[in-house]
């Protein structure tokens, strides 16, 4: 191997590690963005469960709304607390 084609080979490397590592922060960029979006989604949805009237829901819905309420719940209490924080921060 000459000393040219290991340089070339070397500088390859470096640039591959280059774009992992931009796709990798790309990657978590998205993930994160993701993450905020179902935030708002949970945080809205507890927030629904706590002031809805069970009672007061019509028949045809209430299992659905039975399912959100037990999903609600069964959040971890940090994962809850984000999510009330993430629309309490967008209003």
């Amino acid at each position: 191997m000459t000393a040219s084609t290991e340089i070339s080979e070397r500088a390859m490397a470096v640039v591959g590690e280059s774009t992992g590592t931009f796709m990798l922060g790309k990657e978590l960029d998205i993930l994160m963005a993701e993450r905020a979006r179902l935030l708002k989604v949970a945080g809205a949805a507890a927030q629904f469960v706590a002031l809805m009237e069970s009672r007061a829901l019509p028949q045809s819905v209430a299992t659905e709304a039975e399912l959100l309420a037990e999903t609600v719940n069964a959040l971890p209490e940090d994962t809850l607390r984000d999510a009330l924080a993430s629309i309490t921060r967008a209003k």
